[in-house]
C-alpha cells in the first residue's frame, strides 16, 4: 500500500525508557519500522532511565512491550530478536556527571543522534544544561521534547529559551502525535489536492466547525500533573488547536515545513479572545463504578476541569462569521475523535415546505475507525413522491483502501522517522507554541474573572448540560458521541 523510504543508519536515545510512553507507544513502533524493513543494519536504541537494570534485562522489558502491544498477527519470533539486537540500555540520573559522560559514549558526531525526552517536563532543563556541559551536541544531534511545552506563556518562553541556547531550531522537534494520524493529514490532502473542496472552505459556504476529543478515562494515575493542568492545557492548547489550525489554514505555497507552520501560526494570531459566556467547564463526578475527578486527583475541593468546551472565533477574511466549536472531556460516553465540517443550508427548497434540506457534513474521524465521512441529502428510494433522506457517503479506510487500523501507520512511527530524515513539517515551532500559550493564557484569566467553576457531570454522557446551550443559543446542535 505504500513506499518504504530507507533512512541511513542512526542512533535514538530515550531518556525514560522505562516508562508508559516508551514501553506502550515507542518502542513497539520502532520495532514496526524495523519490521517493514526503514530501521537500517547498525542502527542503535538506547534506553535510558533511573532504573538499575541490565541490557538484557531491558531487552526483555521491551520484548514484552511488543508482545503486549502489537498484535499477535504482526509479530515474528525472529524478528524481535533480531530488532532487540538494536537495543541498548544504559543508566541515567540527570543529576549525576558520570552518567552523562557513560551516555556520551553512545553518541556517533558522524550519524544522526535523536534524544527522545519521555520524561517529566521538571527536569527538561537540567537535561539541556547536561547536555551542553558535556559536550554531547552535535550538528546532527536533534531533541524530541514530548508535551506540555510549558504551563503558560511564561514557562513556554524559559523553555524555549532554555532549548535554543543549546539548539538551532531546525535540531528541536516538539512533538503532537495527533499531527502523527493518518486523518489528521489526509486533511491537509483533502482540501489542497481537490478541486471539490477549496472552494467552498469559507465562511460563505460553512456554518460551523466543530471539533471534539472525547475520552472514556479518568485521570487516574495522572492525577497530581491534571489537577494543576486541567482539560484546557492538556488537550486544547496543544492537541484540539493543532486540528482547529489545519481546518483554518490558508493554502501554503509548498509543503514546507516553514511554508505549512507559517500558515498554522497566522491561524493562532487570528483566534479572538474567548468570551466568558461561550466557555463551558466541567468536572466529573462519581459513578456506580468510577471515582469522581476529585477523588481521582486526590483533592476534595479541586476547581480543575476535565472537561471544556469553547466558541471560538477566527478574524480573517476568510472566517469571519463561522463560529469554530471545541470540547474534550474525560470520562465521557465513548472514545472518539473528529473534526465536523457543517455546511450552510441550502438557500432555497424547490421540494415544498415539508421537504427538510440540511446542509451537508464533512467529518473527518481520527479514532476510532479512521476515515472521512460525507452526509449528503438524497431522495429515499420508493413511490409515494419526493422524500428526502440524509446519507452518508463514507471513506473507512479498512473498507475503501483494505487497510485496517491495524495495519495503518502508528502516529510514533510516523514521527519518529520524520525527527531522523530532519523533516518539521508535524513538529510545531517556538513562535507557534508561543503564540498558543498567550492565547490560551488569555482563557484562563476571561474564567477566572467571571469565576466560572466547573459544572458536575455524569460518568457515560456528553458533559455537562452547559455544554449543549453553548450551541442551542446559536440555532446549533453539537453531533452525537458515538462509539
Amino acid at each position: 500500500m505504500y513506499k518504504i523510504i530507507p533512512v541511513k543508519p542512526f542512533d535514538l536515545i530515550l531518556l525514560g525508557a522505562t516508562g508508559d510512553l516508551a514501553m506502550r507507544q515507542i518502542f513497539p513502533a520502532l520495532y514496526r519500522r524495523f519490521q517493514v524493513g526503514q530501521l537500517p543494519p547498525g542502527s542503535r536504541l538506547v534506553g535510558a532511565a533511573r532504573s538499575q537494570l541490565s541490557t538484557s534485562r531491558f531487552r526483555q522489558c521491551v520484548r514484552d512491550a511488543i508482545r503486549t502491544h502489537v498484535l499477535a498477527e504482526m509479530q515474528d519470533h525472529q524478528s524481535i530478536g533480531d530488532f532487540l539486537k538494536m537495543v541498548d540500555y544504559a543508566r541515567l540520573d540527570a543529576t549525576s556527571s558520570e552518567d552523562w559522560k557513560s551516555l556520551s559514549a553512545y553518541v556517533d558526531p558522524g550519524r544522526v543522534t535523536a534524544l527522545y525526552l519521555s520524561v517529566r517536563p521538571g527536569i527538561f532543563k537540567n537535561i539541556i544544561t547536561s547536555l551542553k556541559e558535556h559536550r554531547i551536541v552535535h550538528d546532527k544531534f536533534r531533541i524530541v521534547v514530548e508535551k506540555p511545552f510549558g504551563f503558560d506563556l511564561r514557562s513556554a518562553r524559559q523553555l524555549n529559551a532554555a532549548l535554543s541556547a543549546v539548539f538551532q531550531e531546525s535540531q528541536i522537534f516538539r512533538i503532537d502525535h495527533y499531527l502523527g494520524k493518518e486523518t489528521v493529514q489526509n486533511l491537509m490532502a483533502l482540501r489542497f489536492a481537490n478541486v471539490l473542496f477549496e472552494p467552498l472552505w469559507n465562511s460563505q459556504y460553512v456554518d460551523h466547525v466543530q471539533i471534539t476529543v472525547a475520552e472514556t478515562l479518568g485521570v487516574k494515575g495522572r492525577g497530581e500533573y491534571y489537577q494543576r493542568a486541567g482539560a484546557l492545557r492538556d488537550m486544547v492548547q496543544n492537541h484540539l488547536m493543532q486540528l482547529l489550525c489545519l481546518v483554518a489554514m490558508e493554502p501554503p505555497s509548498r509543503y514546507l515545513p516553514d511554508a505549512v507552520r507559517d500558515e498554522k501560526l497566522k491561524v493562532i494570531r487570528a483566534l479572538d479572545t474567548v468570551q466568558y459566556d461561550h466557555i463551558v467547564r466541567g468536572q466529573y463526578i462519581a459513578g456506580t463504578e468510577t471515582a469522581s475527578f476529585a477523588d481521582d486527583v486526590n483533592t476534595p475541593d479541586s476547581k480543575t476541569e476535565s472537561f471544556i468546551a469553547l466558541k471560538c472565533q477566527v478574524r480573517n477574511w476568510r472566517w469571519a462569521g463561522t463560529p469554530f466549536y471545541m470540547r474534550t472531556g474525560k470520562r465521557m460516553r465513548c472514545r472518539m475523535s473528529e473534526i465536523a465540517v457543517v455546511f450552510r443550508d441550502p438557500p432555497h427548497s424547490i421540494f415544498g415546505s415539508k421537504s427538510v434540506l440540511k446542509g451537508n457534513v464533512l467529518a473527518i474521524r481520527l479514532q476510532p475507525n479512521e476515515g472521512i465521512d460525507m452526509r449528503l441529502t438524497i431522495k429515499e428510494p420508493g413511490p409515494g413522491g419526493m422524500r428526502l433522506i440524509d446519507v452518508p457517503l463514507d471513506m473507512s479506510f479498512a473498507r475503501t483502501l483494505a487497510v485496517g487500523s491495524e495495519n495503518l501507520t502508528n502516529a510514533y512511527e510516523r514521527l519518529i522517522m520524520d525527527v531522523v530524515r530532519g523533516d518539521q513539517t508535524l513538529f510545531m515551532r517556538s513562535d507557534e507554541v508561543e503564540a498558543a500559550w498567550a492565547w490560551t493564557d488569555k482563557v484562563v484569566e476571561t474564567w477566572n474573572e467571571h469565576n466560572l467553576q466547573p459544572i458536575s457531570y455524569f460518568p457515560g454522557s456528553s458533559g455537562p448540560d452547559d455544554s449543549l446551550m453553548l450551541l442551542h443559543r446559536d440555532n446549533r446542535r453539537w453531533r452525537e458521541i458515538v462509539c
